[in-house]
């Protein structure tokens, strides 16, 4: 197949392998769109994000609006006379000028099995929830949340000790190959789209850094798919005395008691159906240990009731 012209539209790390796949398959990328550079760091210096980054070292033009809503915006990216955009975790909405302004229209690479966790955290939401499987669906867009056509899908099992960072870069290099087959075919007009059915709906609502605070009245079993659902980000963590605890490592074990009640010398804690084994943590300022090297500098006796 003769190379098409491309427009790319990513922001996330979750893109960066679709963006690499396509240069390599010898596509000619015309532009990329990333989500405006923003403060970081200590410094808060302004720092482009991972899409942005890796088009900059390939030499690519980077585009960067707050915004699609504009005629101006809308007209600049029509200029462009790409034949496809392929969209994978960019962050902002297309407006419908924007979806129909290309030859195949925009192409999005979505971490779920839609309809199944539509929305902003497919991935993290799917480990919470104890899915059993996962996978990637390349889908048409069109003006709904993750409502459009499927064109390719295939499903992965979940292991069970995934974690948000495991899951998220076996689906991502999932989605780098499979959106350069479907590319393929959609050119060669060998592709059927399908709906998505109306049963089996889910949306995988965005996260924030206070849903990481583990509540101990929830099972033990939910919370040790939240550690690993959370990790790397948010994190969970806890409070005992006026330190917050990051929680890296748990597993769930038999135990009872009061909710957040310390069941033993070895950090198993009492939840609201079973018990959560803490295996490895983080105190403030400091590096992550095991739970024995942990009680070392921070002792929390049998009985003690975390907050």
């Amino acid at each position: 197949m003769p190379p098409l012209n491309l427009i790319f539209m990513g922001s996330a790390e979750f893109a960066v392998p679709a963006l690499d796949a396509l240069i390599a398959a010898g596509h000619r990328i015309r532009a990329v769109y990333a989500q405006p550079p923003r403060p970081a760091g200590r410094g808060h210096k302004e720092r482009p994000c991972p899409v942005h980054a890796r088009a900059m070292t390939s030499g690519l033009a980077v585009r960067t609006p707050a915004t699609l809503k504009s005629h101006q915006e809308q007209h600049a990216f029509a200029e462009i006379d790409a034949d496809a955009a392929i969209v994978a975790a960019y962050g902002l909405l297309l407006p419908r000028s924007i979806l129909t302004a290309t030859r195949f229209g925009c192409l999005n690479i979505h971490a779920s099995l839609l309809p199944r966790w539509r929305g902003a955290a497919p991935i993290q939401r799917a480990i919470e929830a104890g899915d059993a499987e996962t996978g990637i669906t390349i889908m048409q867009m069109d003006e709904g949340l993750d409502t459009g056509d499927m064109l390719a899908r295939q499903a992965i099992p979940i292991p069970p000790d995934a974690t948000g960072r495991t899951l998220h870069d076996a689906l991502a290099a999932i989605g780098a190959d499979m959106i350069v087959e479907t590319l393929t075919a959609v050119a060669a007009g060998r592709t059927t789209s399908k709906p998505q059915p109306h049963d089996g709906i889910t949306y995988a609502a965005k996260i924030d850094r206070d849903q990481g605070r583990l509540d101990w009245h929830a099972s033990a079993a939910a919370l040790a798919r939240r550690i690993r659902a959370f990790d790397p980000w948010p994190g969970t963590w806890f409070m005992a005395g006026d330190e917050r605890i990051k929680v890296l490592g748990a597993t769930a074990e038999p135990g009872q008691g009061a909710p957040g009640t310390v069941l033993d010398d070895a950090l198993l804690v009492a939840c609201g159906d079973g018990a959560l084994r803490l295996g490895r943590l983080q105190r403030p300022g400091r590096g992550a240990v095991d739970a024995a090297a942990f009680l070392r500098g921070f002792p929390v006796a049998k009985g003690a009731v975390l907050n």
